[in-house]
């Protein structure tokens, strides 16, 4: 797991029917790389989010065929960087 900053929400027109409806952040770590995670929350943006990869991003997903390597797990509350 991983801590990150949602940076911006990606609207992509056209996508590969496995991502189905999923929702896609722009995520930058805390080196400034950015990445793109879909959101199992509705996380906003500006928001510190902790995330999960590889295989278990499936799961974090309320349906597990969408295809992720990197998913939004839940917004932290409190997180001084």
């Amino acid at each position: 797991m991983d801590i990150m900053r949602v940076r911006d929400e990606l609207v992509c027109t056209r996508r590969v029917p496995g991502l189905r409806s999923a929702s896609l952040r722009v995520l930058e770590n805390q080196q400034g790389d950015l990445s793109v995670a879909t959101d199992a929350v509705g996380v906003p943006t500006g928001k510190w989010v902790f995330t999960t990869s590889g295989s278990a991003a499936r799961l974090a997903m309320s349906d597990p065929q969408v295809i992720t390597d990197l998913s939004i797990c839940g917004i932290i509350d409190q997180w001084d960087p």
